[in-house]
């Protein structure tokens, strides 16, 4: 596989990134991000990508382990003479604190340091934020972990795309190459001569000794559950990184369409023209809304709900149906239907169609009509 190539290919036929736009490298030192770096540097130097940075955070998790990592990222950047903002969070102490998922607090800190570096990055070189790409080092080996994952754990239909390549402005560049691709890379850099960092032992990347352990679903995932599937097929990687495309082909064109029927059949109250929607005053889903589709339904339904809810909030499936109960068929309404969703939304339907709001404005609402 030509990684260069490869990327390159990518980055066209997805429109991630070109020469105006300022990249910001999320780099663990892991061979994934390690390759990253090289790759995008040597974008760089053919004027396929504009100024360069890297981002380093050191999670405090590994002890000597976690600093060894951050000097071979600082070695790294040196090298390359690329930026480098370098980055700690005691993440450890985050979980005592708060409690919740490890991996997802570090998650967190992770890009909310990346978003103020590439805040930085495009300040120094006089272009907008939105101009500015992070990019990070997921390739198809990670696609297929989180295809198994959300496979197990339940998941709609568009999350079996597994991953974007571009959300926002965070791209992923080396989705289309495996982990093992990125690791030939760099044996034939090393190969050929060309400049590299390697640690004292030789290695050419960081090791993670945390990513063998089992007891962590993606890393059951990539040590039990891959291999065996390699096993009744070895082209696993590309087959099922290219049906996962054709997925999300089709989840982006169910998108669109669930976005005209969100923008045609759903009305905030006391929206006035020329301002934004009052979410937290709810909204009236018409009559014809529930003529539609019943896919397009639950999705324009999940967006409704993410607007009043936060886009944070996880959108229970049995709220969506519990608000579609309120129509009865093509446009018919379910009238006199009253219920109460994710604990303090009431969602109703009359004539009018179906209502969803803040259960307070449902309350003082209907006391006004009994008035």
């Amino acid at each position: 596989m030509d990684v260069i190539a490869a990327a390159k290919e990518t980055l066209k036929t997805r429109g991630l990134a070109g020469p105006k736009n300022p990249v910001l490298l999320m780099v663990s030192g892991g061979s994934d991000s390690t390759a990253l770096a090289y790759v995008a540097a040597d974008l760089h130097n053919q004027g396929l990508l504009g100024p360069l940075a890297m981002l380093h955070m050191n999670h405090k998790l590994r002890g000597e382990d976690s600093e060894a990592d951050a000097a071979f990222v600082a070695q790294l950047a040196q090298l390359l003479e690329i930026p480098l903002f370098m980055c700690e969070a005691h993440i450890a102490e985050m979980v005592q604190q708060e409690g919740g998922n490890m991996e997802a607090i570090a998650r967190r800190e992770r890009y909310a340091s990346a978003s103020d570096a590439l805040d930085s990055l495009c300040a120094h070189v006089g272009v907008p934020f939105e101009a500015g790409r992070v990019f990070t080092a997921h390739t198809q080996d990670d696609r297929v972990e989180t295809f198994f994952m959300r496979s197990i754990v339940g998941t709609g239909p568009g999350g079996f795309r597994a991953m974007n390549y571009q959300m926002g402005g965070i791209c992923r560049p080396l989705l289309d190459v495996s982990r093992q691709d990125l690791r030939d890379y760099l044996m034939v850099r090393r190969d050929m001569g060309l400049p590299l960092v390697q640690a004292e032992d030789g290695s050419m990347w960081r090791e993670d000794a945390s990513n063998e352990c089992v007891d962590y679903f993606r890393n059951y995932v990539r040590k039990e559950m891959v291999p065996k599937a390699k096993e009744k097929n070895p082209k696993l990687l590309v087959t099922l990184c290219r049906t996962m495309n054709l997925i999300a082909d089709e989840d982006d064109y169910l998108a669109s369409c669930a976005d005209n029927l969100y923008e045609e059949g759903v009305e905030w109250i006391s929206q006035l023209p020329g301002r934004e929607p009052e979410y937290d005053a709810g909204c009236v889903l018409k009559p014809s809304f529930g003529a539609e589709a019943v896919v397009l339904q639950r999705r324009a339904v999940q967006r409704i709900l993410q607007e009043v809810l936060g886009w944070d909030a996880r959108i229970e499936a049995a709220s969506i149906e519990a608000v579609l109960k309120g129509f009865a068929g093509n446009d018919a309404m379910n009238s006199g239907y009253v219920t109460n969703i994710q604990g303090n939304l009431a969602v109703s339907a009359n004539k009018q169609g179906v209502r969803i709001e803040p259960m307070a404005v449902f309350r003082a609402r209907r006391k006004r009509e009994e008035e």
